[in-house]
């Protein structure tokens, strides 16, 4: 038996498509519902800011600003109070706010890597003075091999001496012979 059964799947059915001119029409009555909508919006909005303005005069700006938040919210959101723990406001700050003056807290992590940074660079300082265990051994080592490439130089020297030597008593013979 096929996967949908005796009278088969989906794809058999004929599909219909959408006219442009019926998405034109649609946009349409969606937007003018929308500005139908705001212009309602707007005239509760200036009478309700009269008569916050005719109850506190000094505070109309203060309301008005509360009402746009209201009126802002979306779908089901704008009819029911939700209040949700786990979210978190975004407060914008001001520049005036910002303090840069204070020192940023830096986390663990940044912290040891500050320090690690520091111990290094002292290491290194202590290092290129001679003060340390492995500064010292490496000094040694190269005291020994200075040594040793003098003592090479002076036994070549040496050699190439007593070459010399022996192919000018080797002249003196050949000369003395040849007389």
């Amino acid at each position: 038996m096929p996967k949908g059964g005796k009278k088969g799947g989906h794809k058999g059915r004929v599909r219909t498509y959408t006219s442009p001119e019926e998405i034109d029409a649609q946009m349409k009555a969606e937007k003018e519902r929308k500005k139908q909508e705001q212009e309602a919006e707007g005239e509760e909005g200036a009478a309700q800011n009269d008569l916050a303005e005719e109850k506190l005069p000094g505070s109309g700006s203060e309301d008005s600003d509360d009402e746009n938040s209201q009126r802002r919210r979306a779908g089901v959101e704008g009819l029911i109070e939700i209040e949700n723990p786990n979210r978190v406001a975004q407060k914008s700050k001001k520049v005036t706010q910002i303090e840069l003056d204070e020192p940023k807290q830096l986390s663990r992590r940044e912290r040891e890597e500050i320090e690690k940074q520091k111990a290094k660079e002292r290491y290194m300082k202590m290092h290129l003075a001679g003060k340390t265990d492995q500064a010292k051994a490496d000094l040694a080592r190269l005291a020994i091999i200075r040594k040793q490439r003098e003592d090479a130089a002076r036994k070549k020297e040496e050699e190439k001496k007593a070459k010399e030597a022996a192919a000018a008593a080797a002249k003196g013979i050949n000369s003395l012979s040849l007389k």
